[in-house]
């Protein structure tokens, strides 16, 4: 499969094509396959998996997570359902990387070798899937919801949890028909994702689909402090929208000291917002003690900057800002939805008690 260098990562590319083909599949609300293929031929679908699964060589943790942030802005710049699906399966690669044993990873390269995707489900709706052990060996029960790519995917992990003990990890496949149902996803954002629901009643996976221990996923600061993967994508769109607004300003609002004064409150927004995921990146990387509360603090951060950057957008740039099939247009609706991510409420409160227990902004030099 011919690869394009992941120096530069094509910024134009991504930013044309892709983006493009977002606008079509945004339109259409349905799985960006075309888009997806694309990433694969760009060889992102496997620069951040393990060493002996074909990945690059950064040198250190540090190196990977600097590399990594770069990649998911300029995805989530282009368009953020397809950052989304991308984001998702380099968590599955990271879950690879930490939990995957020899045999496992083997599959894995052979599947990246095939240009094939994954994803990792986690949400479930009442009372959860559940992973038993009869005669025949583990079979599933139940289903997940908002499952990104349903239906579209090649393979998910999903957490189940046995009868006894911690939920475990269980690479599936994702792309049965059957088991997807996307009907539901109606929204105004992020359509592309088609984050329905998949029933995974009756499927056997082999022991060998069985990735890592119980309790693995869930384990910190890796479970939390890995949130400032999404914040990137999301930090990707806001930049996407600030370059779009610029764009879009006309001689006269380049003019009016007014509208520039707004411009440059947005420009700082979202300059604050790349400031913080980038140094939550880094703690992440070094499991920096202080990582945990440092993203939960980030998101706030880039939800706040977000927020106000799409506000800005829509005063500077009036009603074209709302017009049916402009990018602007796309990414308001896209980040609306995308910044609702499970409690973002309580994740900043639990870092305002870790700041005030101790100093968590620390002395280490940035990048």
């Amino acid at each position: 499969m011919t690869q394009i260098p992941s120096a530069a990562l094509h910024f134009a590319l991504f930013d044309g094509e892709l983006g493009k083909l977002g606008q079509r599949y945004d339109a259409e609300g349905v799985f960006p396959a075309e888009s997806v293929r694309l990433l694969v031929r760009s060889g992102l679908h496997r620069t951040f998996a393990p060493l002996q699964c074909g990945g690059e060589a950064f040198g250190s943790a540090e190196a990977e997570n600097r590399s990594l942030f770069d990649a998911l802005r300029l995805v989530g710049r282009a368009d953020l359902s397809l950052g989304r699906i991308y984001e998702g399966h380099v968590n599955a690669l990271k879950l690879f990387a930490w939990y995957g044993s020899a045999e496992q990873l083997r599959r894995l390269a052979k599947d990246l070798d095939a240009g094939r995707l994954f994803g990792v489900w986690a949400t479930e709706p009442s009372p959860g899937v559940a992973l038993e052990d009869d005669p025949f060996g583990p079979r599933l029960s139940g289903s997940k919801r908002f499952a990104t790519g349903a239906g579209g995917l090649d393979f998910a992990i999903v957490t189940a949890r046995p009868a006894v003990g911690e939920r475990r990890l269980v690479v599936v496949p994702a792309n049965q028909p059957e088991r997807a149902d996307t009907s539901g996803w109606r929204v105004r954002g992020m359509r592309a994702t088609m984050s329905g629901t998949y029933d995974l009643t009756g499927m056997r996976p082999r022991r060998e689909d069985l990735l890592g221990a119980p309790g693995d996923y869930d384990r910190e600061p890796r479970f939390t402090a890995g949130a400032w993967r999404f914040l990137a994508v999301q930090l990707g769109g806001v930049e996407g929208l600030l370059a779009e607004t610029r764009k879009a300003m006309r001689d006269d609002a380049r003019e009016d000291p007014l509208q520039r004064a707004k411009f440059a409150e947005a420009v700082a927004a979202a300059r604050g917002a790349w400031l913080w995921t980038r140094e939550a990146a880094q703690r992440a990387a070094g499991d920096h003690p202080d990582a945990k509360p440092f993203v939960m603090m980030t998101r706030g951060v880039v939800e706040r900057a977000a927020l106000d950057v799409m506000e800005l957008s829509a005063r500077i740039v009036g009603t074209r800002s709302a017009l049916d099939g402009s990018r602007i247009d796309k990414i308001i609706r896209d980040l609306s939805l995308y910044l609702r991510q499970a409690g973002p409420d309580h994740a900043r409160d639990e870092a305002a008690k870790a700041f005030l227990e101790r100093d968590v902004w620390g002395e280490d030099e940035l990048w």
